[in-house]
């Protein structure tokens, strides 16, 4: 399986979020899609956080290099 870009994840959980404010949906749909929101908005921002951790070290190892 393949794994979800975060602009996916992203499309998910908008997705989520309109289901959510669907006036018919029953208490127990609405605490499993809050579950599915806040992990893949969990997912979304470690890969935010793992793309800083990226670009830190692309610009550490540029900064010793002259242009």
């Amino acid at each position: 399986m393949k794994a979800k870009t975060f602009e996916e994840k992203l499309t998910y959980s908008k997705s989520l979020l309109e289901q959510l404010m669907d006036p018919e949906i029953t208490l127990e749909q609405s605490v499993k899609l809050y579950e599915e929101g806040r992990k893949t908005i969990k997912e979304a921002q470690t890969m935010i956080e793992e793309a800083k951790l990226k670009v830190e070290t692309i610009e550490k190892s540029q900064s010793g290099v002259s242009s």
